[in-house]
């Protein structure tokens, strides 16, 4: 009987949070939505894994975000994250339906690097302090501001004057 409400709990959680962790998943892959659904699923199954003791866990929903973070993080460190079969060569990129302005920081988000990605994601998308950002990723305070300086330079340069452009629509 005690299995079964914690499986039950389970779903109620992943009900809850899938959603909220796939938003995040995709601004850290920058779109790459086969690849969110990939690390929501790893994160959900992580989850599981410790979901007997998550009495122990202050904040379930802040725990998982962790998980995901730090599951993109890994992905990224392998070699094959980056390759991406293709049958034909693609002509261009094409905004398609979505509005300049978040095809352009998507753009700028791809060229940062995965931690420097994942430090504007949690200080500046989620709204997360310096600290929490620092045990997301498992690095100091200093090193979280560091990066988070350097990204948002990193972003300036790259978007230049269109950044003016997007702030006037």
């Amino acid at each position: 009987m005690r299995r079964q409400s914690r499986s039950e709990d389970f779903r109620e959680f992943a009900a809850e949070r899938a959603g909220h962790l796939y938003r995040s998943a995709c601004l850290l892959t920058c779109g790459d939505t086969h690849l969110a659904e990939d690390l929501v699923q790893e994160t959900l199954g992580r989850m599981y894994t410790v979901w007997g003791r998550i009495t122990r866990i202050d904040n379930p929903a802040g725990y998982a975000q962790t998980v995901l973070v730090r599951t993109f993080l890994a992905h990224q460190r392998r070699r094959s994250a980056t390759e991406r079969p293709v049958g034909e060569m693609p002509e261009g990129a094409s905004a398609g339906d979505d509005p300049a302005l978040r095809v352009a920081l998507l753009d700028a988000l791809t060229r940062l690097a995965p931690k420097d990605r994942a430090v504007v994601v949690l200080r500046y998308w989620e709204d997360r302090s310096i600290g929490e950002t620092a045990d997301v990723l498992n690095v100091s305070s200093a090193a979280v501001r560091t990066r988070a300086v350097r990204a948002l330079a990193k972003l300036r340069e790259q978007l230049g004057g269109s950044l003016a452009e997007f702030a006037s629509l």
